[in-house]
């Protein structure tokens, strides 16, 4: 090692500047010192305390993609959007934003980076692209959206994949979410209780999860032994939203009295176009939400929904998939789906 000074004599440089210029200055072997700046246990503690701290008196910093290319680990997990029912809708959606931040801390936390997508799967092997690209670790899917037999085909294969979504018997992929047909069934068992008698389901039902919530409306709305509510296609498109909610409004004037939307986003907008309608909510429409996001308790009404417990779910995605990670080899080690139980919270709006 040797710099040039502004006399223009070259001199001998004391900072080390690769492992084997520290392992020289530590008296140990390179192997060593890559090991105990990595924290590894099988260094004794004194002499990674003190090979880490000659790196840190010397200011160095080993070179992170040689140890990628060493260990075939990139620390870095993909957190996917698969958009193939809703194409326009944005990462900024509140449910995202909420769900996003939760997972985005606790992989942090754990040391590894983010690789973020929105994905339109146009293509048959859009998710066989991601996780053969060879620069992840793992993958975590923010819903299943219309892409359950792509999600089955890679899982079959790839085992650090988790999906924040729905569970049905058989599927190979690690889900985690809310058991959405009780939900479904708990929002119509409660505008049944306010006197509502003709219910409607503003969501459209392609993906599993939003088709398993008009499944439980319906269980409800036969229980009471009442018309199966309407299912009108509203979607988590803002630019749309607004107009579908107008449109399924004019439509059914005066044939329903109820409204379980498949989101707290829909339910919110609901509220604002029937406001604007001069339709009183809940005297005259109910409304209630699914999601329990941190805006539900803060509209006017203050929205009744069904809750879904997004922090510890996203909890449980990562649990699932360090386990996934860490067992990627071990026949058996898969973490099984997990399927949480919803909750009512009963507030203004119904």
């Amino acid at each position: 090692m040797s710099d040039i000074t502004p006399d223009g004599n070259r001199h001998e440089s004391t900072r080390p500047r690769t492992i084997s210029d520290i392992a020289r200055l530590a008296g140990v072997h390179a192997g060593t010192v890559s090991r105990a700046l990595a924290d590894n246990p099988l260094v004794n503690a004194e002499t990674r305390a003190r090979i880490q701290a000659l790196a840190d008196e010397h200011g160095f910093r080993p070179n992170q993609m040689a140890s990628r290319l060493r260990t075939q680990k990139t620390h870095v997990v993909g957190v996917v959007v698969p958009l193939g029912h809703e194409r326009r809708q944005h990462l900024s959606d509140p449910f995202f934003m909420t769900i996003l931040g939760h997972l985005a801390d606790a992989l942090t936390e754990g040391g590894y980076d983010i690789m973020l997508s929105r994905v339109i799967p146009d293509a048959h092997d859009w998710l066989e692209r991601i996780v053969d690209s060879g620069m992840l670790d793992g993958v975590l899917l923010i819903g299943q959206s219309d892409q359950f037999d792509a999600i089955e085909r890679v899982a079959a294969r790839y085992r650090p994949l988790v999906v924040w979504g729905d569970h049905v018997d058989g599927q190979h992929h690690c889900a985690v979410g809310v058991d959405n047909r009780l939900g479904g069934l708990l929002a119509g068992r409660r505008l049944i209780e306010r006197g509502c008698r003709q219910l409607a389901f503003f969501g459209e039902i392609r993906t599993l999860e939003l088709a398993h919530r008009y499944d439980g409306l319906i269980q409800a709305a036969r229980e009471a032994d009442i018309a199966d509510p309407v299912q009108c296609d509203t979607h988590l498109a803002s630019d749309v939203m607004a107009a579908e909610i107008s449109d399924h409004l004019d439509r059914l004037s005066g044939r329903i009295d109820g409204i379980a939307a498949a989101s707290d986003v829909i339910a919110m907008r609901s509220v604002r176009v029937l406001a604007d309608r001069g339709i009183a909510v809940p005297g005259d429409v109910p409304v209630v939400g699914f999601d329990d996001l941190p805006l539900a308790s803060q509209i006017i009404p203050r929205l009744t929904t069904i809750r879904q417990d997004v922090e510890r779910g996203a909890a449980e995605m990562i649990r699932a998939l360090f386990a996934r990670m860490q067992g990627a080899e071990m026949p058996g080690a898969d973490a099984p789906s997990v399927i949480m139980t919803p909750e009512l919270v009963v507030r203004d709006s119904a």
